[in-house]
């Protein structure tokens, strides 16, 4: 059975920074898988926050996030990280794991094979 359990999150002032942590089956963290985060705020959609190719490394990121957050994976731990630093009040959400399979295009269009169950993150003033 394929799980990815997020954890990592937590309160923290705006300014502050967090790390993120998906751990993965190891089904899920072969190349044949793309790792991504999204974001799901109250009352708004779930978007699209950076991805990670399963074939090359290459990463992904939300326009407006560029510069502050930061995907990696750890192949041996089986592991997808997300550094988020610079947090705003806005940065507050839910954040979800994800992996998809097919081209990398898939998992930005929220074209995902599985989902973790979130973690909160709360930024404060």
């Amino acid at each position: 059975q394929v799980q990815l359990v997020e954890s990592g999150g937590g309160l923290v002032q705006a300014g502050g920074s967090l790390r993120l942590s998906c751990a993965t089956s190891g089904r899920t963290f072969s190349s044949t898988y793309h790792m991504g985060w999204f974001r799901q705020a109250p009352g708004k959609e779930r978007e699209f926050v950076a991805a990670i190719s399963g074939y090359t490394g290459a990463t992904y990121y939300a326009d407006s996030l560029k510069g502050r957050f930061t995907i990696s994976r750890d192949n041996f731990k089986n592991t997808v990280y997300l550094q988020m630093n610079s947090l705003k009040l806005d940065d507050t959400a839910v954040y979800y794991c994800a992996a998809s399979s097919g081209g990398i295009g898939r998992i930005q269009q929220r074209q995902v094979d599985y989902w973790g169950q979130g973690t909160q993150v709360t930024v404060s003033s």
